[in-house]
């Protein structure tokens, strides 16, 4: 009698479904791979690509007025004209101007150039127009300063912003200014070590004004626009700012960093001018 011999049975429907589950892993992990480079491209060109060109630019555009600055000073000083005067440019170093009114938000980006005043040594700045130049020396900053608070235009370039209608530097009333903290050149990455007495320095093309670190908020709303009005002063943080008019400088920047929930504000007060 013949022996019967098993027949092998193979299991197809098993195998490949394993195979199949096997090839979707692989495929969604190449997947998570490039999603993770893109990311991380992205990241850098965020953190190191935008800083780096952002201060390039900056620094082309401060040497860029320094050297205009310089040019029209030695063409007055080698002509047998009078050196013309400003009217508002007295010896005294606080210039006697009426403080302008401030919009209501510092986190206002609105392109809106209305009601923007005139420098003391000229005529008003065009809106994104670089016309001074911000000096930090504890923290090693020296930034353009642009008219208008616009991302495009001005912020994403590296420059430090001045808020339309507050007042510009030298007048009476609140020269107020926003930067980034973080990306795009981060000019106020560090205006948190700023201390009480430190110089800020504010130049233009007819002279040099000295402001000094007074007081810090660190951390307020984003909508706190009393920290920018002519005499500065939280709307939301009570007993922050000042309750007199004077010659201020206002600082404010996102916090904490890579947010924008909150506004660091740090503020000084006028102690000189020296013209060009």
């Amino acid at each position: 009698m013949r022996e019967r011999v098993p027949v092998p049975v193979v299991q197809q429907g098993r195998g490949a479904r394993r195979a199949l589950g096997v090839r979707v892993l692989w495929g969604g992990a190449e997947v998570a791979v490039t999603l993770g480079l893109v990311l991380l491209l992205l990241v850098a060109h965020q953190l190191w690509w935008t800083n780096r060109q952002a201060r390039a630019a900056a620094e082309r555009t401060v040497e860029a007025l320094e050297e205009e600055w310089g040019e029209e000073w030695g063409k007055w000083g080698n002509s047998d004209l009078e050196v013309p005067s400003s009217p508002s440019l007295p010896s005294s170093p606080y210039p006697r101007s009426s403080p302008s009114t401030p919009p209501s938000s510092p986190s206002s980006s609105s392109s809106s150039s209305g009601g923007v005043t005139g420098a003391p040594d000229g005529p008003a700045p065009r809106w994104n127009q670089a016309y001074a130049i911000l000096r930090i020396p504890r923290i090693g900053v020296r930034v353009p300063v642009a008219e208008g608070i616009s991302k495009g235009g001005v912020l994403n370039q590296g420059y430090a912003g001045h808020y339309p209608r507050t007042a510009q530097p030298g007048e009476a009333g609140n020269f107020a200014l926003a930067g980034h903290r973080n990306t795009h050149g981060e000019p106020f990455r560090y205006i948190n070590r700023l201390r009480r007495g430190d110089e800020l320095r504010v130049e233009t093309r007819s002279a040099v004004y000295t402001y000094v670190v007074d007081k810090r908020l660190a951390r307020t709303s984003a909508r706190d626009g009393g920290v920018i009005r002519s005499v500065p002063r939280s709307e939301v943080r009570e007993g922050y700012g000042y309750r007199a008019q004077g010659y201020y400088i206002t600082l404010t920047t996102c916090t904490p960093e890579y947010t924008s929930k909150y506004r660091l504000v740090v503020w000084g007060t006028l102690r000189s001018m020296r013209p060009r």
